[in-house]
């Protein structure tokens, strides 16, 4: 996936369209996220045990991967991302891999 959680999207698809958020959950089987604060859905809630409310519950519903753009933290533009291994080894001596922004040429996993 392109985007994790704690990254910052921009909605390029659906009624959405335009808005930027924060992943708050990331779905790598499913291909989905879940964007904080968008693509609300109202689910209507039974309740489950004694003493508990039931009703309509508000709740950020998943985004395909696809209809997103990550927000690059150095230069502000929502870009493509791509792959390239780093010089600096991890704790095995192994080179390790970072995403980068294509729009500016930076790093984002630091």
């Amino acid at each position: 996936m392109h985007v994790k959680k704690g990254d910052e999207v921009l909605v390029i698809a659906g009624k959405e369209k335009g808005k930027k958020g924060k992943i708050s959950l990331a779905i790598p089987a499913k291909d989905r996220v879940v964007v904080e604060g968008l693509n609300k859905i109202k689910r209507h809630m039974r309740p489950r045990a004694i003493g508990q409310m039931g009703g309509i519950v508000e709740q950020d519903a998943p985004i395909h991967i696809s209809n997103v753009m990550l927000v690059c933290p150095k230069c502000g533009r929502a870009s493509r991302t791509g792959n390239r291994l780093i010089a600096a080894a991890d704790s095995k001596g192994r080179a390790r891999k970072v995403r980068f922004c294509k729009s500016c040429d930076a790093n984002i996993d630091e």
